[in-house]
């Protein structure tokens, strides 16, 4: 499946950026997998990414634990990524659903420390998203059916900053909803970057759950500003005036976008007359205050 494809490259980008954050933070740190099918292929690519950060592992004790339905021919498939790790890492292979981290979590010891977790498939829990919020700091990225939006559930999990993205393939199967949860403005600002830098020729587009219209969007280093230009507009008619740093921190918080996605868009809206700016000239700083215009327009979506 083509989201399959994608998700290992968000998978891969996020752990590198992760990984030599959290090494020089804390002399330990886990990276939990777990898979409510007995595809693992995310795995072996995430120990292929731990592998090449050898040289910053030595002091430290990295654990990685993966879990999977995949029984007892899981290990032997993760043999080859896991036979090029250094002494540093401890590998776990626990077969069963995801809903058995918490257990092997708490075995691990991976609580006070840097923990990132991927659940891909199932019904992430309170228990399986208290397990994964148990990190100092902590990241998840959850990955299951569109449906029920994810952000409440980790925000009452203890993630302050949430974002939520589906994945949708070309060729028409079925589509993918990502969530990801961190305390980290730095995380949430790569994971954003990653989204939109992986293959654009996956046969995958985006949708923002939080854009009432559901428009699809290619994905490419510069998104399409339509919906955001009227995520944008709803929020300054809801709110009443806002300053471009609240505006940015909207776009980063509230939408698939990223925060320098809020400035083209705020451009586009100011161009066509949709909102207004005090001081009315300048350069569009962070302290520029940005009102709606009654009766403006977002535009279209392009």
């Amino acid at each position: 499946m083509p989201t399959d494809a994608v998700l290992r490259e968000l998978l891969v980008r996020q752990l590198d950026h992760w990984l030599p954050r959290a090494l020089h933070r804390s002399r330990r740190a886990t990276v939990a997998l777990a898979y409510a099918g007995d595809d693992a292929g995310g795995a072996e690519a995430a120990l292929r990414v731990v592998a090449e950060f050898a040289d910053r592992l030595r002091g430290r004790r990295l654990t990685v634990l993966v879990l999977a339905d995949g029984g007892t021919g899981l290990p032997a498939r993760l043999g080859a990524a896991e036979a090029g790790l250094p002494a540093e890492v401890a590998v776990h292979v626990v077969p069963g659903h995801p809903d058995r981290l918490p257990v092997a979590l708490k075995a691990a010891g991976a609580a006070g420390a840097p923990l990132l977790t991927v659940v891909d498939g199932g019904e992430p829990g309170p228990a399986l998203l208290a397990a994964a919020a148990a990190g100092r700091p902590a990241e998840v990225l959850l990955v299951t059916t569109p449906g029920r939006p994810l952000r409440p559930a980790l925000v009452g999990a203890g993630f302050p900053l949430v974002t939520e993205v589906e994945l949708v393939p070309a060729d028409g199967g079925p589509a993918r909803l990502l969530g990801y949860g961190t305390g980290s403005d730095r995380g949430l600002e790569a994971l954003k970057d990653a989204l939109w830098a992986v293959d654009e020729y996956a046969g995958v587009r985006y949708r923002d759950p939080a854009d009432p219209a559901g428009r699809l969007l290619d994905i490419g280093l510069d998104p399409e500003p339509g919906p955001l230009r009227r995520e944008l507009l709803a929020e300054l008619t809801r709110s009443g005036p806002r300053t471009v740093t609240e505006l940015r921190r909207f776009a980063a918080t509230s939408t698939v976008y990223r925060a320098e996605d809020a400035n083209r868009a705020l451009a586009s809206l100011l161009a066509a007359g949709a909102v207004a700016r005090e001081p009315e000239h300048g350069r569009l700083g962070g302290d520029v205050l940005i009102s709606p215009v009654p009766g403006g327009d977002a535009g279209s979506s392009a």
